[in-house]
């Protein structure tokens, strides 16, 4: 035997319990504990409470069952709907495993209970008499060992066990019997609580909702999982049910799912039955409601006709539905209500509805269509033109999933073949490129090539993602879309989407190659574009595919787009800007468009691929920006997603960050670790982009760890000294690496010749963070009569705050030259400000170099920077401001300064207080304590 608390820490949930019968139940379970401990030295009852398949049930069971293995004897009953006017069938129940023990009691309490029970003849006993006689009986055999009751469904219980059960409920003080029953919650029966303490089970939280489908259902596809939590809603039973009425290519994404889900048999025995039962103008009311989805009363009322709000009361009164007055609502109590409501309807109920939707949102195209579509039995190239027209809005709108349903219905009413395998490969090429889904995306492109095998050109841009995601590699995919651009019958209109899409898809094919000569076919069908090529279209060309030769012209035409992003919905042209933006480090003009996206799909509302292209940018600019902790966050999300959604090209991208971090922070084991990883993937698969992102990690971690050969051998993997190798963009973010390993390995012939390339380049007139280390690699490559001056002008350039760990660099370098030609004073300064941003960002092995060169300039013991000592007044008054929750341009018209500095400025001060966004400042500030003096705005700060 077994004590309670035993029991508890053997993670018992019953014997032969599932693992997942509990999930999320941990603290109920404990509640109950508590009752049962208390029971069995005093007595008690408790009832459990909540919604239909909430899990009553479970806890019932599992609590039996580890009472069980305490040694208390567990009696078991459960109300029968069709046994609720059976008199005293609830007590026949329970008691009938103590019929021997009857003999114990009085004669006059033991033939009233045989009566009332069914076990002997006689006139029906008194209530009273039985319920004493029960009550007896329980004190009785509870001297022995503890007693407990379990009472499941008691509103089904019949009325003659509910009145005794419920006397002897409230009369187990000082007794070792416990009383435990479950309810659904605002169901009526006969039981009366009578003040007995109830515990009503809530629906899971969403941490545990998760953890309970995942482990039931591991093998659902991520956008399917997103959707039965949400329709669940927290509901244990519907969890485990919903994903079984599903086919198998629905659960895979393979297959699209219904606008309202499926109920399996269990389900619809506790919610479709007491929707047959209704009216039928009611259940025609609940219909339109159900295929609405929208809850407006005045939507309802209009496609009803002859209906009117009145045939709503028999549902109302049910707690089927609510009806909100005052807002013009209603509301289902909950999705699976919904669900049974279409479950019962017959498929000539299903048109109607969908019919008299259709004519009622006539103003409103996509809800429109949609309805028209399913209303719809045979062939009809109208109403699939209407779907297909509704499917380009709803992607504009980032429901990539949404476009791909309706294109897909599209496709299923089109009479002429090549129409329909136009329109699945463009649901293809959607699942492919923005939706996530590559199975599903597979599929369709085969039914595509099923219904027009000729193809078209969203079948190839399709194909080729599907491509990059397996085991194909980057020439096979570039020479099959040049060659599907090449011979489509677009004739080159700017306007047509395909064309588009698949030349966006190119120009990332062309980078991933880092092969010039890959280019050549991308930039003659841009210049065959009429009547022109789209404006971001060629900035991005300009911009992304050879910067160091054609993003100076391209800047200002970036600027004048990035202007406008303010009111962009669409992810996909959000990531297309950012795209842009990378290598004119203009990525911070993208974010909060880019945080509008990482939400969304967050949420499950946004394309995955679009999710994965915004974090990316999230992470360069983190990194650059000196938000770090972020950065990481942001990668292991992209990491996770692209394992969940099946990218497997694009986990590069995060693993780059990953390594660079490491590197940057003094994983050196690490960070080669990814390296490799990354390399590995690359070299087979013809992505030089990859390799040279992984050769810049390589360098900067040899500089980490004073290895310069080979840090040198590594950066000019990425382009030679002296030399930038065309449409190999990244070789500009090593620049000042190549020159820094060149001066330490003795290379100083080198290292002036690629200083001169990136001055002749004009780097600096990119951004201020390419102008900062172009001036930079100046002075490290200048001879020590010209250095100080070059290294003062270098610090002295604008905006260079901006960019913490690349100006820290800088400073140390300074300060490094400084301190050999002796001048201390000079040194230290720029020492101790270096010192500062690589303790903030934990950039260990730059924190390591920096305290020993402070400690050369005699100083015994560098001093530990604090956060508050590199808040210069002016950056303290923005960082207050900011955090009393004004805006960059309400604090810039208190302080008359451009809302752009001041969100300079907000930049710089995030990382020096170690936080990552504004809803933090508050508490960073308090933490610094008002006594605390602040350097002076013309000292030198990280």
């Amino acid at each position: 035997m077994r004590s309670f608390d035993e029991v508890a820490r053997s993670g018992s949930a019953g014997r032969g319990a599932p693992t997942w019968s509990l999930v999320g139940r941990d603290e109920e379970f404990l509640l109950t504990r508590r009752f049962l401990r208390q029971a069995a030295v005093n007595g008690g009852a408790l009832l459990i409470s909540g919604e239909a398949g909430v899990g009553k049930t479970a806890l019932l069971d599992a609590v039996g069952d580890a009472a069980a293995e305490t040694g208390t004897r567990v009696l078991r009953a459960a109300g029968v709907e069709f046994e609720a006017d059976v008199s005293y069938s609830g007590l026949n129940q329970l008691l009938f495993p103590l019929y021997d023990a009857f003999a114990e009691l009085a004669p006059v309490h033991r033939d009233a209970l045989r009566v009332a029970l069914g076990f002997g003849p006689g006139q029906p006993p008194d209530r009273l008499l039985v319920s004493n006689a029960v009550l007896l009986l329980l004190r009785s055999l509870a001297t022995a060992r503890p007693l407990l009751l379990v009472v499941d469904d008691l509103p089904w219980l019949d009325r003659a066990s509910s009145a005794v059960l419920g006397f002897v409920a409230r009369r187990l003080v000082g007794t070792s019997v416990g009383f435990l029953a479950a309810s659904r919650s605002q169901t009526a029966g006969f039981f009366e609580l009578g003040g007995i303490p109830e515990l009503e089970l809530q629906p899971l939280p969403p941490a545990a909702a998760d953890e309970l489908i995942n482990q039931r259902f591991p093998g659902l596809a991520p956008a399917v999982r997103r959707r039965l939590l949400s329709e669940a809603r927290g509901n244990p039973l519907a969890l485990l049910e919903l994903p079984t009425a599903l086919s198998g290519p629905q659960r895979l994404a393979a297959a699209s799912l219904p606008a309202v889900l499926p109920l399996t048999r269990r389900l619809q025995t506790l919610f479709a039955s007491r929707v047959a039962q209704l009216p039928e103008p009611c259940r025609r009311l609940l219909l339109l409601g159900a295929l609405d989805g929208t809850g407006e009363l005045g939507v309802l009322l209009a496609a009803a006709g002859e209906h009117d709000l009145d045939d709503l009361e028999p549902a109302e009164r049910d707690q089927l539905v609510r009806v909100h007055g005052n807002t013009r609502r209603f509301t289902f109590r909950h999705p699976l209500i919904e669900s049974a409501v279409v479950e019962v309807a017959t498929s000539g109920e299903l048109r109607w509805a969908h019919s008299a939707l259709a004519r009622t949102l006539v103003g409103q195209p996509e809800r429109s269509a949609w309805h028209l579509g399913e209303a719809t039995v045979g062939p009809d190239e109208r109403v699939a033109a209407l779907l297909e027209q509704a499917a380009h809005r709803i992607l504009r709108r980032g429901d990539a999933v949404g476009a791909i349903a309706s294109l897909t219905r599209s496709a299923d009413l089109t009479p002429d073949p090549v129409d329909r395998g136009r329109r699945l490969a463009q649901a293809a090429y959607i699942g492919a490129d923005a939706g996530g889904e590559l199975t599903n995306a597979s599929q369709l492109l085969a039914d595509a090539r099923r219904a027009s095998p000729g193809g078209s050109l969203y079948a190839t841009t399709a194909a080729v993602y599907l491509l990059l995601n397996s085991d194909g590699d980057v020439r096979t995919a570039h020479r099959l879309l040049v060659g599907a651009i090449e011979s489509g019958d677009h004739g080159y209109r700017a306007d047509d989407h395909a064309l588009l899409d698949a030349m966006h898809t190119l120009l990332l094919l062309c980078f991933f190659s880092g092969e010039p000569a890959l280019w050549e076919p991308f930039f003659a069908a841009l210049d065959r574009l009429t009547p022109k090529a789209p404006e971001l279209l060629t900035v991005a060309a300009a911009t992304f595919g050879d910067p160091v030769r054609t993003a100076q012209a391209a800047a200002g035409r970036f600027d004048a787009i990035v202007a406008g992003m303010s009111d962009e919905v669409d992810p996909t042209e959000i990531v297309r800007i950012g795209i842009a933006a990378i290598y004119l480090d203009r990525l911070s003009d993208c974010r909060d468009a880019d945080w509008r996206v990482v939400r969304l799909g967050r949420d499950g509302a946004a394309p995955a691929r679009r999710h994965l292209g915004v974090l990316l940018h999230l992470c360069f600019d983190d990194y650059h920006g000196g938000r770090w902790d972020e950065a990481a966050e942001l990668a292991e999300e992209g990491v996770r997603l692209c394992d969940e959604h099946g990218f497997r090209f694009f986990t590069w991208y995060f693993q780059y960050i990953q390594a660079l971090l490491a590197a940057a922070r003094g994983d050196g084991e690490g960070s080669d670790t990814l390296t490799e990883v990354i390399l590995r993937f690359a070299v087979p698969r013809g992505a030089r982009a990859a390799e040279f992102y992984a050769y810049h990690v390589r360098g900067l971690n040899d500089l980490a760890r004073g290895d310069h050969e080979s840090a040198y051998q590594h950066a000019s993997l990425l382009s030679p000294a002296g030399t930038f190798a065309p449409y190999a963009p990244h070789a500009m973010w090593a620049c000042l690496d190549l020159v820094e390993a060149a001066v330490r390995t003795g290379r100083h012939t080198e290292a002036a010749a690629h200083a001169a390339a990136i001055r002749d380049a004009d780097l600096a007139t990119v951004s201020s963070r390419l102008a900062l280390l172009a001036a930079a690699a100046s002075a490290v490559a200048a001879p020590d009569d010209a250095a100080e001056e070059l290294f003062e002008a270098a610090l002295a350039l604008p905006d260079v705050e901006r960019w913490p760990f690349d100006l820290a660099r800088v400073r140390l370098a300074y300060g490094e030259r400084l301190r050999r030609a002796r001048a201390t004073a000079k040194s230290r300064a720029q020492l101790r400000a270096a010192l500062a941003t690589f303790e903030l960002l934990d950039a260990r092995p730059w924190v390591e170099r920096a305290s020993n060169e402070l400690r050369a300039t005699g100083l015994a013991k560098p001093r530990s920077v604090t956060r508050s000592t590199v808040l210069t007044p002016q950056e303290r008054e923005i960082a207050e401001l900011a955090g009393s929750g004004l805006t960059n341009k309400q604090i810039g018209e208190k302080l008359f300064l451009s809302h752009r500095t001041v969100g300079t400025h907000l930049y710089q001060i995030f990382p020096k207080l170690g936080i990552t966004s504004r809803a933090a400042l508050r508490d960073a500030l308090a933490a610094l304590g008002d006594d605390e003096a602040s350097e002076p705005d013309e000292a030198p700060t990280p």
